[in-house]
């Protein structure tokens, strides 16, 4: 796929290297040459220096035969009259811009959008798009990940395995016996050796699962808590859910994610912002009850005065990696149940993951998936980055009939998968919209189904796949894509 990228800051950089890893054609627009070099000594792409609203620079990146436009300069005004000059003097196919502007969200905003509007066939929000993503966390506590599929109705999570939970020391044959009624299958297993990365270890009956292992499992969203509390905590220990949360840095998604969990009334949320002219904003836009703090985050004495004890959930979202991580090992130290860093760099982000840091998130990882979706074959529905982009997890929908597809009308057994594929599980009885959202006046309810050797996949199953390397991923397209005929 031939694709053109404006901007080459955090987002665009992260981008490019996510998209030139799968043979795409990258062409790389910014204004400051010496990124666009330090891009192309790094990465198989082409750099033009240049405005991306101007058309003699579009048409020198090739915009005429390009199939996606990815908008992710500073400006939104930049990235929606670049969709706009995409749309109208070359016919881009698929443009998307990123917008940091929440006005977009309304009716009004969908129609300033459109193919009347500006030209946007979608928006990214990097910052809406962590909000969402630590709201999970949020919401499943002992969780290191949770992804969403077919609308939030099934689940790919990862946990930290704990001696003395229930599942752990089980063979994953033995897994299904003990729990016949709960749709989860396990998928991965990372595991740690001394002196090594963590290896990836092949999920089969006589798999055993250790203490120290990260489990991948996918099931459907209700029995989440299930899951994570049979791998990551003892029978006899209740559940502790997220009450009191202190957040590092006040800045956009600090805000948003304040605004957000505040608006639920269960939480109890403390701000630290270095900025007094920042705080004195916290302080007048968001809820009375979140208490906004000036102050330094990796200061010992603030963080033992404010209770850091006591909190079950230390998130440090400021714009330096530096500062959250020192602010996450001290929270961490000082008592703090859970911490979370958010991380740019992605080499930082691999030396910290595994350490006293609970959760390393790179906000690239938090967003690619939404673009990935639309630079796949075929009729793909999700796509998540996994293992800082290593492994991937993705949700197609079987389309035709027995003589037009190779899956449809078969049985799981009879469909020739690359071997290292995982099949996790099928959601059946979505509407046939793309929407995920259940048809109005419709009783049936969609079903989450874990595939057998013997389930045959039928037209409009939405099937969730986990690969352990992104490489196999033409190799799933390729087996759900429809022909005129099969045979």
């Amino acid at each position: 796929m031939k694709i053109i990228i404006l901007g080459a800051g955090r987002v665009g950089h992260s981008v490019a290297e996510s998209l030139v890893s799968e043979q795409n054609d990258i062409t790389v627009i910014d204004t400051d040459a010496e990124r666009l070099r330090d891009l192309e000594s790094r990465f198989d792409l082409r750099g033009v220096v240049g405005n991306g609203i101007d058309p003699a620079v579009l048409a020198e990146a090739g915009a005429r035969d390009t199939d996606l436009l990815i908008a992710c300069a500073a400006q939104d005004e930049t990235n929606l009259v670049c969709c706009k000059i995409a749309q109208l003097l070359f016919n881009v196919p698929t443009r998307i811009a990123r917008v940091r502007s929440s006005g977009f969200d309304t009716e009004q905003g969908a129609l300033l959008l459109g193919k009347d509007g500006f030209g946007v066939d979608r928006i990214i929000c990097p910052e809406e798009s962590l909000t969402r993503y630590i709201a999970k966390l949020v919401e499943f506590p002992e969780a290191l990940q949770v992804r969403q599929f077919a609308g939030g109705r099934a689940c790919l999570v990862s946990v930290r395995a704990r001696l003395g939970a229930p599942m752990v020391g089980m063979r994953i044959a033995a897994m299904r016996e003990s729990a016949p009624d709960v749709a989860m299958r396990i998928v991965a297993i990372y595991r740690r050796f001394p002196e090594e990365p963590d290896r990836f270890v092949a999920c089969e009956g006589s798999t055993r699962v250790e203490p120290g292992d990260e489990v991948f499992v996918l099931s459907a969203r209700e029995q989440i808590p299930q899951v994570l509390a049979a791998l990551h905590r003892r029978s006899d220990q209740p559940a502790r859910p997220v009450r009191r949360i202190m957040v590092a840095g006040g800045g956009r998604v600090g805000q948003r994610l304040a605004r957000q969990l505040a608006q639920q009334g269960r939480f109890h949320i403390k701000i630290i912002e270095s900025n007094p002219e920042r705080c004195q904003s916290l302080a007048a836009q968001l809820p009375s009850d979140v208490l906004v703090l000036q102050g330094d985050a990796t200061d010992e004495d603030l963080l033992g005065d404010e209770g850091i004890e006591e909190v079950d959930l230390f998130l440090a979202l400021t714009g330096d990696d530096e500062d959250n991580i020192m602010a996450s090992l001290l929270a961490k130290r000082m008592g703090a149940r859970r911490v979370l860093a958010l991380i740019n760099r992605r080499s930082y982000a691999d030396l910290m993951h595994g350490t006293q840091i609970d959760i390393a998130l790179s906000p690239a990882q938090a967003l690619l998936g939404e673009l990935l979706a639309h630079v796949r074959q075929g009729d793909v529905q999700a796509v998540h980055s996994l293992r800082r982009g290593v492994a991937e997890a993705l949700e197609i929908v079987a389309r035709g009939d027995r003589k037009s597809s190779r899956v449809v009308g078969r049985k799981v057994s009879e469909i020739h998968l690359p071997p290292e594929v995982h099949m996790g599980l099928i959601v059946r009885g979505l509407p046939d919209d793309g929407s995920g959202a259940d048809a109005p006046g419709e009783g049936v309810q969609p079903e989450v189904i874990i595939p057998r050797s013997h389930t045959v996949i039928e037209s409009n199953d939405h099937v969730v796949f986990f690969l352990p390397h992104k490489r196999l991923v033409p190799g799933v397209e390729k087996v759900f894509r429809v022909g005129a005929t099969f045979f």
